[in-house]
């Protein structure tokens, strides 16, 4: 049992994470399954890898059933949780790896449960249909369907790529000073004209209660988010670049308080999205 948990557990939590959005959850998935393997006889564990990331998807399958009401009156955008991640780190290494890019993760929210399983295993974790059909109990052109269904919710063809693209961070340091001075006009020409900021604060903190489009409005928010925040931290509020999800992350904090983990999707050399979690909640591994 020590050695599937050595091997698989990174495969798994990265596999439950994406399936709900919680590394909270994940753990708690990965857990629960590997307990109740202890009593599974050992000739059912013949493919452990198809046999434990069965159990992690149908436990996953029965959590999104609840999280879907929990989110229907959740206060405000609900965004998934933040990991930090770090290069020196093998089990971060693995799941940095098999992730896929946190816009993606925003975009699953749209998708039945159904759907998210087949997309994340298939996209995600490269399994092939005819496995994703054993692990589902599910016929292989049901499959299929449900990743052409689930593509087309999330209004990706098929040439679109689900890892981040790479954001250098000579282009992160120049947005960070940008806001740090308060200058518009630098940030707006980081910006794609259809950018979007979405922000969690899950009612417990101060976030934008609906998505900000267009550059211009997106624009003059950030550059005096850092201002109209300082009154609520006693000590003064910082940016700084860190490695989130795998990706080139920013981090809002004030002292040792971590106010906001901000993820930035780049397209075409410019920041067409910009992801804000402040909810405490979501920041612990951050």
């Amino acid at each position: 049992m020590e050695e599937l948990y050595d091997q698989y557990r990174a495969l798994l939590f990265t596999l439950a994470y994406q399936l709900t959005g919680s590394a909270a959850d994940a753990e708690d998935v990965v857990q629960d399954v590997f307990f109740k393997v202890c009593y599974v006889p050992p000739e059912r564990l013949d493919k452990p890898k198809a046999y434990l990331c069965k159990m992690v998807t149908n436990r996953c399958l029965d959590l999104q059933k609840s999280a879907r009401k929990k989110r229907e009156v959740y206060v405000g955008p609900w965004l998934p949780e933040p990991i930090r991640t770090s290069e020196t780190d093998t089990l971060e290494t693995v799941v940095r790896r098999e992730l896929l890019s946190y816009a993606m993760l925003v975009l699953l929210e749209r998708l039945t449960p159904a759907e998210r399983a087949v997309f994340v295993l298939r996209e995600a974790l490269a399994f092939s249909y005819s496995e994703i059909a054993e692990l589902l109990g599910r016929q292989e052109t049901n499959c299929r369907k449900l990743i052409s269904r689930a593509r087309s919710k999330m209004e990706l063809s098929e040439s679109d790529t689900v890892e981040a693209e790479e954001v250098e961070w000579e282009w992160v340091n120049q947005f960070l000073t940008s806001l740090e001075h308060g200058n518009v006009d630098d940030v707006l020409s980081l910006l794609t004209e259809d950018v979007v900021l979405v922000s969690d604060g899950g009612g417990k903190v101060i976030a934008v209660a609906r998505p900000v489009q267009t550059r211009e409005k997106v624009a003059q928010f950030i550059t005096g988010a850092l201002e109209g925040l300082q009154p609520f931290y006693q000590e003064k509020l910082h940016l700084e670049p860190v490695s989130l999800n795998g990706e080139t992350g920013i981090v809002l904090r004030a002292g040792d308080e971590t106010a906001a983990a901000i993820f930035i999707q780049f397209r075409r050399g410019k920041f067409a999205g910009i992801y804000i979690v402040r909810n405490p909640d979501k920041l612990t591994r951050v």
